[in-house]
C-alpha cells in the first residue's frame, strides 16, 4: 500500500474511479476558503465532475486555510498534491470510492498572506469561495450587524497590517484587483446560513467600508454575491474511516472524506467573471435561491436540532440510533409537518411531502454514523438561525409552536451538562461557559435560559411560547426525554 499522490494514482485499485483528466494542464480559477469536509464532499466534487467530463480544467481550486488548525490539512494537501478519497456510504452498506483531482494547491495563510492575497488578486481567480462556518462571517446573532471588536478584525482593521482573516485577506485582494484595473472576483459563500451571499455581502462590505470607504462602496457596487443552497451529510473523518478506506480500497490516505448518497446545490447565476457549467453536473441553476434555502433550513438543519438533544438525553450517540427509533421519528415528521412546512412558500420543482421521508432515510442510514455530538456543537449559532424564526413566523400567524418550543427546552437541558444517566456532556459551543452557568438555573428559575435576549430576543415575552417550553422543560427534568416526546404526541 502506497500513499495517495499523483504518482501513485495510475496503481490504484480498479474498483476506485479516478481523475480521467490530465491533472498537469489545470489552472486555478477558484480560491476556496475553509477545505473541510463539506467542501471537498460537494463543491470540489462538483468541479471534478466537470473535469471528467473533459470541462472545466481552467476552473481548478486553490484551498486557503486561515485558522490555526487548519496547517494540518495544509499539510496532508501537500502530501497528496491535493488528493483525497471521497467515499459515498450507502444503507445497504455498499460504498463507492472516487478519488478527487480537482483541488490543485493549497496555500495557508498565516505562513504567507501575501500568497494567499496574489492569488485571489490574479487575473485568472475568477471565483473566491467560502465554506467558513456559521461563526465565520463574524455578525452579532441579534442585530446582525458586523462586529469590529474581536481581535484579529480590530488588528486588520489598522494601518498597513498584514491581514489575518478572511476579511483582511479577501478586501486586501479585491483592492489589488481594482488598483490593477482587474475587475472583481465573485465571492460565493456555500455555507448554512439563510441568504448566505446577501449576509456575505453586507459583512464583507462593512468590513472594507471601515477599512477604506471608497473601496468598500467599490464593492458593494462592483462584486457580486449569489446565494446558495448546499446540502450533503458530510461527518467528521474518523481514524475507523481512514482504517476503513485503507482495509476496502488499499489507499493510504490520511484525510479521506465520507458523505451519505444524496447531494443539492442550488445556485444562483450572478457572477462577476464566468463560472464553470455547474448545470451539466446536477447543480440546479435559479434566479432565486430562498424557497430551497428556506426548506433545508427550517426542514432538514432544524429537524438535525430536533433529533439532537433529545436523542443525547436518552442515551443514543448517532443520529441513525434515533431515527431509527419511531418515537423519535414520528416526532420529526410532526414537527415538519406541523410547523416547519406551514412556513415554507412552494418550493419548485420540488414535492414537500417526499422530501420530508427522504429525510427521514437519509438520517436513518447506518453507514453515516453522523455524531449528534456534531449535530450538538455551536447551537447558539445554528438555533437561532434555523429554528427561532420558524417560532416567530408560527406565533405571528397563530400556528402550532409546541415541538419548537420542545426543542429548545432539549438544548436547554443538554446545556446542563449531564445526560439522564448522570454522564457529563462536553459542550462544544463559543458560549458554552454562558450557557451552562445559565442552565444550572434551570430548575429553580425555569426561563432562564431563554431569557438570554441575545440568543432569543423577545421570545420570553410571549405567553404562548413560555407556556410550551416550560411544560417540556419540566417534563424532561421530571421523567426524561421518551416521556417528553410522549407527552407531546398527545396533547392536542
Amino acid at each position: 500500500m502506497q500513499p495517495l499522490n499523483d504518482a501513485t494514482l495510475p496503481a490504484l485499485d480498479s474498483a476506485v474511479a479516478r481523475p480521467s483528466y490530465d491533472r498537469s494542464r489545470i489552472s486555478a480559477g477558484i480560491v476556496h476558503f475553509g477545505v473541510g469536509g463539506f467542501h471537498r464532499a460537494h463543491q470540489a466534487m462538483y468541479v471534478d465532475r466537470l473535469m471528467n467530463a473533459g470541462q472545466a480544467l481552467d476552473w481548478g481550486i486553490c484551498g486557503v486555510g486561515v485558522m490555526a488548525a487548519d496547517r494540518r490539512m495544509a499539510d496532508v494537501m501537500a502530501a497528496q498534491d491535493g488528493l483525497y478519497t471521497l467515499v459515498v456510504k450507502h444503507a445497504d452498506g455498499h460504498y463507492d470510492a472516487r478519488v478527487i483531482g480537482s483541488i490543485v494547491d493549497y496555500l495557508f495563510a498565516p505562513n504567507d498572506p501575501e500568497a494567499v492575497i496574489e492569488k485571489m488578486a490574479a487575473e485568472t481567480t475568477c471565483i473566491v469561495s467560502l465554506t467558513i462556518t456559521e461563526g465565520g462571517y463574524n455578525f452579532h446573532h441579534v442585530t446582525g450587524e458586523f462586529d469590529f471588536d474581536t481581535a484579529d478584525v480590530a488588528h486588520d482593521l489598522g494601518e498597513g497590517a498584514t491581514p489575518k482573516t478572511s476579511f483582511g485577506l479577501i478586501t486586501e485582494a479585491l483592492r489589488r484587483r481594482r488598483d490593477r484595473g482587474l475587475g472583481p472576483f465573485t465571492l460565493m459563500s456555500c455555507d448554512n446560513i439563510q441568504g448566505n451571499g446577501d449576509v456575505a455581502r453586507a459583512m464583507f462590505t462593512a468590513f472594507a467600508a471601515r477599512k477604506d470607504a471608497e473601496l468598500g462602496a467599490w464593492i458593494a457596487e462592483q462584486v457580486c454575491f449569489p446565494n446558495s443552497m448546499v446540502d450533503r451529510i458530510t461527518p467528521v473523518t474518523t481514524d475507523d474511516d481512514i482504517a476503513e478506506v485503507r482495509r476496502r480500497f488499499d489507499i493510504d490516505d490520511a484525510w479521506p472524506v465520507v458523505c451519505e448518497p444524496f447531494v443539492q446545490w442550488v445556485l444562483e447565476d450572478r457572477f462577476n467573471a464566468g463560472r464553470p457549467a455547474f448545470e451539466q453536473v446536477g447543480v440546479q441553476i435559479v434566479d432565486d435561491v430562498e424557497p430551497y434555502e428556506l426548506m433545508k433550513l427550517r426542514l432538514l438543519n432544524a429537524s438535525h436540532q430536533a433529533l439532537t438533544y433529545f436523542g443525547y438525553l436518552a442515551g443514543y450517540r448517532y443520529a441513525h440510533e434515533v431515527c431509527q427509533d419511531r418515537l423519535f421519528a414520528d416526532f420529526l415528521l410532526a414537527y415538519m409537518d406541523e410547523e416547519g412546512t406551514p412556513t415554507l412558500e412552494p418550493v419548485p420543482g420540488v414535492d414537500l411531502a417526499e422530501y420530508k421521508h427522504t429525510l427521514i432515510a437519509r438520517f436513518s442510514n447506518p453507514e453515516i454514523r453522523d455524531t449528534l455530538a456534531r449535530l450538538c456543537a455551536e447551537s447558539s449559532d445554528r438555533i437561532p438561525k434555523w429554528l427561532l424564526p420558524v417560532i416567530r413566523e408560527q406565533l405571528a400567524r397563530g400556528g402550532e409552536i409546541k415541538r419548537s418550543a420542545a426543542v429548545v427546552a432539549s438544548w436547554a437541558r443538554y446545556a446542563e451538562g449531564v445526560d439522564e444517566a448522570g454522564e457529563p456532556i462536553r459542550i462544544v459551543d463559543r458560549l458554552a461557559d454562558e450557557l451552562k452557568t445559565i442552565a444550572a438555573h434551570n430548575r429553580d428559575n425555569p426561563t432562564a435560559f431563554i431569557e438570554n435576549r441575545d440568543l432569543f430576543g423577545d421570545l420570553v415575552d410571549d405567553a404562548r411560547f413560555v407556556a410550551a417550553y416550560v411544560d417540556t422543560l419540566a417534563c424532561l427534568h421530571e421523567q426524561g426525554a421518551r416521556a417528553a416526546l410522549e407527552a407531546l404526541g398527545q396533547r392536542p
